[in-house]
């Protein structure tokens, strides 16, 4: 670690020491800030009523409703009931307990209550356990907390009444009550639906972890809600987007203390000068020197899989992805009659969520108006129109998730850029965030953007960088068990390798063949489908082809094609399937099934690896005509999302393999197939995050206890990283928080940012990075 990097961490961390002090703010690094308001001096969940236990521990009967999947639990006979004591191994990525009675818990007699459980971490380290909760037809719900070492309480999450139902357009939600209770959020997105009065099974499990973890637990229990807050989500976003109900050692509370806070980060990166082991483009200048071709490629050295920069020099990327604008505004609840500002173009290339701030015309705004009072009423402050902060008003036209389908939004990240380093000339303080984020990314040690940057960096030639694009477009679709993001486009449409064509096009003219590029990524987390699971999990996308006519759909085209080439004639076909099609015309106009041979599943698995191969071939074989000096960095696939098939496919024709891996770490036995394929990778995403001192709502998805257990937890994760042969790159989702009213697009509202929606850096992750990129040439080469 540099003199310089030391100096610029125990500054800020001696800054946002000062500024608890000066302002009045309270350490909450140790534990959850939930101020308690002067009229209501007593928890509210103080001797609260329980309607009924769901599982007693000491009932005998209900105890044979357990059954342990890499999970271990006995019974512990205390003074008043039994409690759970429940391990889980590492040895599993998902190491769960199910707890299912023989007929469903019916809540349907009951109202307005929590689901509540008191337990005890009896292990060395935080934990982060997940309770889902399963309905008779399968649906699920899943909450989370993260518990920090020796932590002993009472964990909980409403089920039913107005802090349950009410959809606030975020992925976590502000405390309904302000208790020592510890409120467990939800995985990801709010439920969709689904009725839960009556609960086959719960259960509860890591996912990830790096080592063993051990709780130990009491009666769950089903409690009556206090009464409701009518100024719950009132007023809860102060003039910088930060929660009004809580304070931190990085709040900020004026515009002079955000500009003190500014010139003294800004003096001490001045005084900066990186990482003295760093070539020009950020790769191992202590280590060998290879071949160098002008361009970033990879080479197996050693045994060891490693990025080669345009030099030759050792090069391993790691850095922020999603370092943009383009994301970062929140719904106002406010929209506009005048239906011109949802216009659309057929020729667009950029997604809803990756536009920049989109203008809202004045005469548009004159038939503005309320769409969601709940939205509207969360804001202490918002500009008028008139205002110089008004400029960072935008527009979505449409949204993912969240009560408002599409409306005028506000980026708080921004207004406070503008407020850090003022405005010398029209958005000068946006070349001034482009300017500290390099001097941060070379002070911290970070190797390179990740996906989805600025593409003003591309130009500047300081770090090295990923560009990005998306198929997007009016081809056929095809639709999955489930569809994450959308539905999956037909990659046999002659219109989708026209689009990718498109695409591909804009990338190459925005990167100019410039060395600093060191590769492509296109799309993100298609719903390929799961990799275990029922067959309609797994190949949900085949199975929907299969039931269209095929003079619709390309795909279907080609998968009768397939099946007429492999079977000779249709009787053949239906004894495999054991089915009864009458002829090729029917299967050609379209057929489901409800149940499947081991030779039905072996064909479908088949198809989705030629519909994985028809869309590597068609992005690879575009890149390779438009940008043959760049790699091509995969299919960026989520753990939930990366069947078999499609791996396969994808070996074929990438350069690198990306996967989205948020989780505690890269556990060595779940990943281990990644040594026999034999090729670089790169996790395209992960992040931790807490909702105990941040001031947001939720963690994201990977919970730490807090920002001291958050930088200890990035620090292992990259250790995990770093020792497998075969990773050559680890980009963490994000640069910034998101807003604490969740982001326009879906309502995320995390804590997964290096810096805070006023810019601020989180002391303890930069110090913990610093720790990290210092030495992880040295350490991965040595070894």
């Amino acid at each position: 670690m540099t003199t310089t990097n030391t100096s610029l961490t125990v500054n800020l961390i001696a800054l946002s020491l000062a500024c608890i002090f000066a302002n009045g703010c309270s350490d909450t690094d140790k534990t959850p800030v939930q101020e308690r308001a002067a009229n209501t001096p007593v928890d509210p969940f103080y001797q609260a009523e329980t309607l009924t236990k769901l599982v007693d521990f000491s009932n005998q009967q209900q105890q044979s409703w357990f059954f342990d999947k890499y999970t271990s639990h006995q019974f512990i006979e205390s003074a008043n009931s039994n409690k759970l004591a429940l391990s889980f191994s590492a040895k599993g990525n998902i190491s769960e307990l199910k707890i299912a009675p023989p007929s469903p818990w019916d809540l349907s007699s009951f109202n307005n209550y929590n689901v509540a459980f008191d337990v005890e971490n009896t292990s060395a380290s935080s934990v982060h356990v997940y309770l889902s909760i399963e309905n008779p037809e399968g649906q699920l719900q899943s909450r989370s907390v993260s518990l920090p070492a020796n932590y002993s309480g009472t964990v909980y999450f409403p089920l039913d009444g107005k802090e349950a139902q009410t959809n606030t357009g975020m992925w976590g939600d502000a405390p309904p009550w302000q208790t020592n209770d510890r409120l467990m959020v939800w995985r990801s997105w709010r439920d969709d639906g689904g009725d839960f009065t009556k609960i086959s099974a719960m259960n509860l499990f890591t996912i990830g972890v790096l080592e063993d973890k051990s709780i130990l637990i009491g009666d769950i229990k089903l409690r009556k809600n206090p009464p409701s807050d009518p100024n719950w989500m009132v007023n809860i976003l102060d003039k910088y987007g930060q929660y009004t109900k809580q304070t931190n050692a990085l709040t900020i509370t004026s515009d002079e203390q955000l500009k003190r806070l500014a010139d003294i980060e800004l003096a001490e990166l001045a005084k900066s000068k990186g990482m003295s082991d760093r070539s020009r483009f950020g790769g191992y200048a202590k280590g060998p020197k290879l071949e160098a071709t002008g361009y970033f490629r990879t080479e197996k050295v050693d045994g060891k899989w490693w990025m080669v920069d345009p030099e030759g020099y050792l090069f391993f990327s790691h850095g922020p992805a999603n370092v943009r604008m383009a994301n970062l505004t929140t719904i106002t609840g406010v929209d506009f009659k005048d239906d011109s500002v949802r216009n659309r173009s057929s020729d667009e290339i950029t997604p809803e969520d990756s536009m920049g701030i989109i203008k809202v015309s004045d005469d548009a705004r004159q038939s503005r108006f309320i769409t969601s009072e709940l939205r509207h009423n969360m804001f202490q402050w918002l500009p008028d129109y008139n205002e110089p902060l008004s400029e960072h008003y935008s527009y979505r036209r449409s949204t993912h998730k969240g009560p408002v389908a599409h409306g005028e939004t506000y980026s708080f990240y921004r207004a406070n850029l503008q407020r850090r380093y003022g405005e010398t000339s029209p958005k000068s303080y946006l070349d001034k965030w482009h300017e500290v984020t390099l001097d941060r990314m070379k002070d911290w040690g970070f190797t390179s953007f990740g996906n989805w940057v600025d593409p003003a960096f591309y130009d500047k030639e300081s770090v090295p960088y990923f560009a990005n694009g998306w198929i997007i477009g009016d081809f056929k679709t095809l639709s999955g068990h489930t569809n994450h993001w959308g539905l999956m486009p037909d990659f046999y449409d002659p219109e989708f390798k026209k689009r990718a064509e498109i695409t591909i096009d804009a990338i190459a003219k925005s990167i100019k063949s410039s060395p600093w590029c060191i590769g492509i990524f296109i799309d993100n987390e298609k719903s390929w489908g799961e990799r275990e699971g029922s067959v309609e999990k797994r190949y949900g996308i085949i199975l929907d082809a299969l039931s269209k006519d095929a003079e619709q759909s390309p795909a279907k085209h080609a998968f009768a094609t397939h099946l007429k080439q492999k079977y000779t004639s249709i009787n053949a076909l239906n004894k495999a399937w054991q089915s009864d099609i009458s002829s090729w015309d029917e299967l050609n106009n379209g057929v489901t099934f409800t149940t499947y041979t081991d030779a039905h599943i072996a064909d479908i698995s088949k198809m989705l690896e030629m519909l994985g191969e028809q869309y590597f071939k068609v992005v690879n074989g575009t890149l390779a005509k438009k940008l043959p000096n760049h790699l091509y960095m995969g299919a960026r696939m989520a753990n939930w999302g990366m069947p078999d098939e499609i791996i396969k496919a994808s070996v074929k024709y990438s350069d690198v393999l990306s996967f989205n891996i948020y989780e505690e770490g890269m556990q060595d036995h779940y990943w281990q197939f990644l040594e026999d394929v034999d090729l670089p990778v790169v996790i395209g995403e992960f992040h931790i995050g807490t909702a105990t001192d941040s001031g947001l709502f939720n963690p994201g998805i990977v919970h730490a206890a807090n920002q001291t257990d958050r930088a200890a937890m990035y620090k292992n994760y990259m250790q995990s990283v770093l020792e497998k042969p075969y990773m050559v790159g680890a980009h963490w989702f994000q640069y910034v928080d998101e807003p604490v009213s969740g982001r326009a697009f879906d309502g995320e509202n995390a804590n997964i940012g290096f810096v805070t929606t006023t810019d601020i850096p989180y002391p303890e992750m930069i110090e913990a990075v610093i720790d990290v990129t210092s030495t992880m040439y040295e350490k991965r080469y040595s070894k």
